[in-house]
């Protein structure tokens, strides 16, 4: 029997939670999906017992089954899904904890989420009541065809629906697919334990929903401790320094790898190790699951660098990896995949002061889930010049109503990335990006040049696309580069772009820290990959 409506279809959800003691959101009116786009979230759940909470947006509510087993890709498997109350849209960022003795009380992750459409009806709603539902997800780790299937009620009057969750045989469809090999968030990085053992959601339901989730400034996962980073001021120019679970051999610690800005005193290996350690809980959900190019600088930011792609034979067997399978005769084939902080740690150890992850996570290689935009100024290029750019693109992309996140390069550059759902190619991304770089270039043609060489360009700025291509990539956030003081790639508000001093270095291995501290990271709403790409006209 189908369940009837209420005029408040969050009634029941606020029934059973006392929000004096869950900071899980109250909920509001009901609103209707105000970009034509239906979003979809998959919580991890520990509470009694572990299971995954489906959600799909229908009619400004999230509609919810929780799956015990979670959902699968594998066709040939039906997984029980109960329907439970529909939860508020604000339930979509929900990570953290729900108090014990509270209903639902255990820790929450984001395990997926994205866009979702139906499939057969364009009336969802009525195909829940009805009791079958048709829908494609496009999400980071559930895609394809998908559907939910009423198949009996207790006999209890008070019993909830019981439902089949099931795969459609496409595509994308993977037989033997186990949802538990992945047990991480999407939005964080993080998995159940590090949630419960440092939980930084904190929800205010007297914000907008968009705004709702405060998250806890600084480092996400387990920060560095005093006593691992104590280790490492202990040791003397070499040693074995425990960090993060693992027992890495670190060497030349006096060395200097940066020279020093004016009055300040260079930048040491020892330094850069206690920066990467730090940093790393941060910067691992924009590095967990891709492939990492390194550029090595091991006689310091003063020698000539080179790229770094192959896992050495050398590196210890627990360094995560991944094995490219495109890779053709010659090409790098194993790279370094920074699934865990000790293996950055492990990597700036071995000389590599930039960080560069790919655009396209390993089990998408060929579909990018960021849209880059690089203003790479000329020799005539002033710093003011560069943010004249930037603040187009700013203009830009309000205009298409998209959600795009700057960020410094310590270099003179400035850099724009887009986060996106998963599914266009390269092709595609790159001649999106082409097109908006045009747009935005023929507003002030005197500063830009298409061409491709440098010498070519009259001292004016490109704003390249090209690297939006497999294996490109641009410097990660956060990410070191080689030069006088240990500069980093900070992102930045667009609002800082206003700011006087502004300057692309402006932030070093030994301030950025303190940033963060400070404004949280503001880069972080990059890792939500759900926005379609507009049409450029």
């Amino acid at each position: 029997m189908a369940k009837a409506k209420t005029s408040d279809p969050l009634e029941p959800y606020r029934q059973k939670r006392d929000f004096s003691r869950t900071a899980e959101p109250v909920g509001r009116v009901p609103v209707t999906e105000a970009d034509g786009r239906r979003r979809f979230v998959v919580q991890r759940h520990r509470a009694r017992r572990l299971h995954y909470d489906f959600r799909l947006e229908i009619d400004g509510v999230l509609v919810s089954w929780a799956v015990p087993k979670g959902p699968t890709l594998d066709p040939d498997v039906r997984r029980l899904a109960v329907h439970v109350e529909d939860h508020p849209l604000e339930y979509e960022w929900f990570e953290g904890i729900i108090p014990s003795g509270e209903y639902g009380g255990g820790d929450v992750i984001v395990w997926d989420r994205g866009t979702w459409e139906p499939h057969g009806t364009d009336d969802p709603g009525r195909a829940v009541r009805d009791g079958e539902l048709h829908f494609d997800l496009t999400g980071e780790r559930l895609l394809g065809r998908f559907a939910l299937v009423r198949s009996g009620q207790s006999a209890s009057s008070s019993a909830k629906e019981q439902w089949l969750l099931v795969h459609k045989h496409d595509r994308y469809a993977k037989k033997g697919w186990d949802p538990e090999s992945l047990d991480t968030s999407v939005m964080s990085g993080r998995t159940n334990d590090e949630v419960k053992a440092a939980p930084d959601a904190v929800w205010h339901s007297d914000e907008p929903p968009s705004e709702a989730a405060h998250p806890v400034q600084g480092a996400t996962g387990r920060p560095l401790s005093d006593e691992e980073l104590d280790e490492l001021a202990g040791l003397g120019a070499e040693g074995r320094w425990s960090v993060f679970g693992r027992t890495l051999r670190v060497t030349n610690l006096d060395k200097v790898l940066f020279p020093g800005r004016s009055g300040e005193r260079a930048v040491t290996k020892r330094e850069l190790l206690a920066y990467t350690a730090r940093i790393a809980p941060v910067l691992l959900p924009y590095l967990r699951g891709r492939a990492l190019n390194l550029h090595r600088y091991p006689d310091g930011a003063d020698a000539k660098g080179f790229w770094h792609k192959e896992v050495p034979e050398r590196a210890p067997a627990w360094l995560p990896r991944w094995d490219n399978p495109d890779a053709d005769p010659g090409e790098t084939r194993t790279y370094l995949v920074v699934d865990e902080p000790a293996a950055l740690v492990w990597a700036a150890g071995f000389g590599a002061l930039e960080w560069h992850p790919w655009t396209s996570p390993t089990r998408a290689p060929q579909c990018p889930d960021y849209a880059l935009f690089d203003i790479d100024p000329g020799q005539q290029t002033s710093w003011p010049e560069v943010l004249e750019l930037a603040r187009l693109h700013r203009t830009a992309f309000e205009h298409l109503g998209i959600r795009a996140y700057p960020k410094l390069t310590g270099r003179r550059r400035l850099q724009v990335w887009v986060p996106i759902s998963s599914g266009p190619g390269f092709d595609e991304t790159r001649e999106w990006v082409e097109r908006v770089s045009r747009t935005v270039g023929a507003v002030l043609p005197e500063l830009v040049s298409w061409k491709w060489q440098k010498s070519q360009r009259g001292g004016r700025a490109r704003l390249d696309y090209t690297q939006n291509a497999v294996n490109k990539t641009l410097v990660a956030p956060y990410s070191p580069r080689p030069a006088p003081g240990a500069p980093v790639s900070a992102p930045i508000t667009w609002e800082e772009l206003d700011d006087p001093d502004l300057r692309p270095d402006r932030y070093t291995i030994r301030t950025v820290l303190e940033r963060l501290e400070e404004r949280g990271d503001v880069f972080r709403g990059v890792l939500a990959h759900d926005q379609v790409l507009p049409r450029v006209t």
